[in-house]
């Protein structure tokens, strides 16, 4: 009981640290991550990939609400998992960063920078006391000088970069998926299958054109370019992932059933 007490001042303490070095509410940040649903990124020798799981709890809920992508800059684009509101703080930030630099320097953000100056602004929210950690992960994808580049950022400020990840629900898994199936020189094309089969590897009853999204950022132009509905279902298709009526008719029930045993839903995740 003691140690239980002991453990909860802690809790109670954004900036204080536990006797064995943790911070408790970093932690539980991450834990909000994983309550998101899937996003995956993959680097490509041509450019950059983005794809995001933006299945809707309901009928009546309108999709383009569902935001997990978006474009922060000409040459970025930035894919979230955890809680929405926290997402959007971030990506704001992110975008104003952007401008800031085009206005001052006349020239585009790089990406590690960008990335750089989103984690400074999230680790200053694991000292001050009275503000509670951003309970989101990023993914940042771009192009710079030519280069294509994707990095993450961690609820704790850490800035890492990858060729190929996966953040939100069953991380672990789809990492597997994609370092047994990644390839430095796959084509951009290539990366874009990479990242939906990795998605539907996870995924139960197939792929929906209305419940994944896309975008790309090409090395040719470095533009960020959102997938159009008919865009992703011809991937879709090609790659025989699309979902069939029966799929959707299973995948209906499971989610009817788990809603009415937990009723926990969290409209602040984005689940």
């Amino acid at each position: 009981m003691q140690g239980q007490n002991q453990q909860q001042a802690y809790d109670r303490g954004i900036t204080i640290f536990s006797p064995d070095g943790r911070l408790y509410q970093v932690e539980y940040a991450r834990e909000a991550v994983k309550r998101g649903t899937a996003s995956i990124g993959v680097r490509t020798a041509d450019g950059v990939v983005l794809a995001v799981d933006k299945r809707i709890r309901s009928p009546l809920m309108e999709r383009d609400s569902v935001e997990k992508i978006h474009k922060a800059d000409d040459h970025i684009g930035i894919a979230s998992a955890g809680h929405v509101a926290d997402a959007r703080q971030l990506i704001d930030f992110s975008r104003r960063q952007a401008q800031v630099n085009r206005l001052r320097y006349d020239e585009a953000i790089g990406v590690e920078t960008l990335t750089k100056q989103v984690t400074d602004h999230v680790q200053q929210y694991t000292q001050i006391g009275g503000a509670r950690p951003f309970g989101v992960a990023l993914m940042i994808a771009g192009v710079s000088d030519g280069e294509p580049s994707l990095y993450e950022t961690d609820p704790s400020g850490t800035p890492y970069e990858w060729k190929a990840l996966a953040i939100g629900a069953d991380r672990g898994d789809i990492r597997e998926y994609l370092e047994a199936n990644y390839d430095e020189e796959m084509t951009l094309e290539a990366g874009v299958g990479l990242a939906l089969k990795a998605l539907e590897s996870v995924a139960e009853g197939g792929l929906t054109p209305e419940g994944v999204g896309i975008a790309t950022i090409p090395v040719e132009d470095a533009e960020f370019h959102e997938l159009t509905d008919a865009e992703t279902e011809a991937y879709l298709s090609d790659l025989d992932l699309l979902a069939t009526d029966e799929d959707d008719a299973t995948a209906d029930d499971d989610t009817d059933t788990t809603a009415d045993e937990g009723d926990t839903d969290d409209d602040s995740v984005d689940e």
